[in-house]
């Protein structure tokens, strides 16, 4: 395992181990192998997108020492075909703030696996999230945090990963299901979405549909960084290298929510085995170090994504093809190892076209580490959509 693979285990680790010592006996939830509060009604009840299904309160040891109340709610969602879907996401809420009044961040987490234990409301609860830092900063603002483990993650996982219509209902949906809450019980005043890699898309995809899915929500800014834009051209950047896991998992989600793509027909008895795996309990660290350098023909006997069934699919899944009516900023690693730093930037480009006043920021980091090094601009970006600072863009 090399450094920052070492790095980032090493955090995840000491995070759990250091937090799990501090949950108060009786507050953590059940094994997450045993815990029904995640499997959905059947039917689901009668409601719209944003309606609370069931809540209950979350241990939240990452943030105890910060005077935050914590919640896990599961709310009514609409997945990439337009269907209702029920959908679990955590509403961190800062002690003492008014709900009336605090903005409303839905922060889109990254990549945590498919794994059922991955999921973000579990990691955030025993304190092994590890975009818990951006969480933190906008929490010490007095701003409710929110943060959906998007669809799928149930005891039997279905998750429909990198799937962009599903990701931004379900971004879009836990602010409404927030304000909903009787804990909560109010429409946030100012709505901003912040999210890194497939956070960063999935924000994008919630601001894009934002307009015609959530009019009533008051969204004032979005902050994207490492965002997969063009699933084709981050896919032919993955084949044989660092982040392959993270390609394999995008087949298995996309699958997932397009039953027509039919992934089991095209697997080797590998392939078969990785998936099986995947869905038992990988989680992103899984996904870096066991399938480095892999490729496709090591898993499947021919390849799905030159069919017309896949191609048409991705196609729906490429961001850009809409508007964003708030500023953005963008950001992304010039040496990023994971998600193809040319494609984001030409979304840049794209949006810049079509009228988007947007930002766009760079550093010589990798993937990894702007998870991290992204945030201060984030931060900044962000406060200055709070205080109503006319909003810059440096688009050509």
């Amino acid at each position: 395992m090399n450094s920052r693979l070492r790095g980032l285990a090493a955090a995840l680790a000491a995070a759990v181990a250091a937090t799990l010592v501090g949950v108060p006996t009786g507050q953590a939830h059940p094994a997450p192998s045993e815990d029904s509060f995640y499997v959905p009604p059947s039917p689901l009840p009668e409601g719209r997108p944003g309606d609370v299904i069931r809540s209950r309160p979350a241990a939240a040891a990452a943030v105890a020492d910060r005077g935050v109340t914590a919640w896990q709610v599961m709310y009514r969602s609409t997945d990439a075909l337009d269907r209702p879907m029920a959908v679990v996401g955590t509403v961190l809420v800062p002690r003492g703030v008014d709900p009336k009044t605090a903005p409303v961040v839905s922060l889109a987490a990254g990549t945590h696996g498919p794994g059922f234990g991955c999921r973000v409301s579990h990691m955030s609860e025993i304190g092994a999230f590890y975009e818990q830092p951006a969480a933190n900063e906008m929490l010490d603002q007095g701003w409710i945090v929110v943060m959906t483990d998007y669809e799928g993650y149930q005891p039997q996982p279905r998750t429909t990963y990198i799937t962009g219509r599903s990701e931004g209902h379900a971004v879009l949906d836990l602010v409404r299901a927030a304000g909903r809450m009787p804990q909560v019980g109010a429409l946030a005043p100012t709505v901003l979405l912040r999210g890194y890699s497939q956070g960063g898309g999935a924000a994008l995809w919630a601001a894009e549909l934002a307009p015609a899915y959530a009019p009533e929500l008051n969204l004032v800014g979005v902050v994207a960084g490492g965002v997969p834009a063009d699933l084709v051209q981050v896919t032919l950047f993955l084949e044989g290298r660092f982040g392959f896991g993270f390609l394999l998992y995008a087949l298995h989600g996309l699958d997932n929510a397009y039953a027509e793509l039919d992934l089991e027909n095209y697997l080797n008895d590998a392939g078969r085995q990785a998936i099986a795996e995947m869905k038992a309990g990988d989680c992103t660290v899984e996904l870096l170090v066991k399938y480095r350098g892999k490729r496709l023909n090591e898993y499947l006997t021919s390849s799905p994504v030159l069919t017309e069934a896949w191609l048409a699919r991705v196609g729906q899944n490429k961001l850009g093809a809409g508007t964003i009516g708030v500023p953005v900023l963008q950001y992304h690693g010039t040496q990023d190892d994971v998600v193809d730093y040319r494609q984001a930037k030409k979304l840049g480009a794209d949006y810049c076209a079509k009228g988007v006043k947007l930002t766009w920021r760079e550093l010589p980091k990798d993937h990894i580490g702007m998870i991290f090094h992204g945030n201060r601009d984030a931060l900044a970006f962000l406060k200055d959509r709070v205080a109503g600072v006319p909003a810059t863009s440096n688009c050509a």
